[in-house]
């Protein structure tokens, strides 16, 4: 009796282990995921490494000249960036590989919303929209913590509002 007894108890904490272990790993895969490591060709020339905005909370807006959408919600882009930047905020404008990169530049430099304050890629080879899962749709927009997780995605324009409310209260994380 007491040596059923003993594997009973045993297979008990092998069971209260193994459902630990579980947990452990699902809570791991629920976790945030980590924004690719990605290089953004930006339309003066330089290039600006993803580990270049460690340290700051990101978002990468996919977007086309040719979005209606895009354009018409760029004047808040600007707005939100011009806000936000001074305390450590970013945005990075990923034009999509169909754009025409004079019609980018054009837009970047004299658009509806003035000169864009912040940079703006060309992801000529769509190699960018490929790392962040294929993005096809614009705008799509992942808003990125200061770690480096993707704490959101849009697609879609976002709810300005509530945008700018997760962007503030990142802000305020420790990286």
């Amino acid at each position: 009796m007491k040596a059923s007894l003993k594997t009973l108890w045993a297979s008990f904490a092998l069971v209260v282990v193994l459902a630990l272990a579980a947990m452990l790993a699902w809570n791991a895969f629920l976790r945030d995921p980590q924004a690719p490591q990605v290089d953004y060709h930006l339309i003066g020339g330089r290039t600006l490494a993803s580990a270049q905005l460690r340290g700051k909370v990101v978002l990468v807006e996919f977007w086309a000249t040719s979005c209606t959408t895009c354009v018409g919600e760029m004047p808040s882009m600007v707005r939100m960036y011009d806000n936000f930047a001074p305390k450590g905020f970013d945005l990075v404008a990923v034009a999509m590989s169909y754009d025409t990169p004079e019609y980018v530049r054009n837009f970047a430099s004299s658009g509806p919303a003035g000169r864009l304050p912040f940079p703006v890629a060309m992801d000529a080879s769509g190699a960018v929209a490929k790392a962040f899962g294929h993005v096809r749709l614009t705008p799509t927009s992942f808003l990125i913590d200061k770690s480096g997780h993707i704490v959101k995605q849009y697609v879609g324009p976002p709810d300005m509002g509530q945008l700018r409310s997760l962007i503030g209260s990142l802000l305020q994380q420790q990286a």
